[in-house]
């Protein structure tokens, strides 16, 4: 069965950094374009980063360049999420989403395949 897991989620101290990771199965990677969504409570699931099939190419969210970096490693199925100089914020959850466009996309509605999330707090 197609599965799309997260992890590396958690509490990080503001300044800090963390690795998320989504590990696919059940669904042919390497042509497949991945995203990261995000999504805090009472707000709407909003675009944080996607990358193309060959991860040649990356798209960020504004609000996340410089701060972040989506990698992938087609061997090993799987996508990444590195974040840097975390700010305070909401607690969100992380997504993970695929679809198989032929490019780069950034409506989570255009995402077919989704993960059931990691959650990332960042405290004062």
């Amino acid at each position: 069965q197609l599965q799309l897991v997260e992890s590396g989620g958690g509490l990080v101290q503001a300044g800090g950094s963390l690795r998320l990771s989504c590990a696919a199965s059940g669904l042919p990677f390497s042509l497949a374009v991945m995203g990261w969504f995000r999504q805090a409570p009472g707000k709407e699931r909003e675009f944080v980063a996607a990358i193309n099939r060959s991860g040649g190419n990356t798209l960020y969210a504004d609000s996340m360049k410089g701060r972040c970096t989506i990698s992938r490693d087609n061997a090993k199925n799987t996508v990444y999420l590195q974040m840097n100089s975390l700010k305070p914020e909401y607690p969100a959850v992380y997504y993970c989403a695929a679809t198989f466009t032929l490019s780069i996309v950034t409506n989570p509605k255009q995402y077919a395949y989704w993960g059931h999330g990691t959650q990332v707090t960042v405290p004062s």
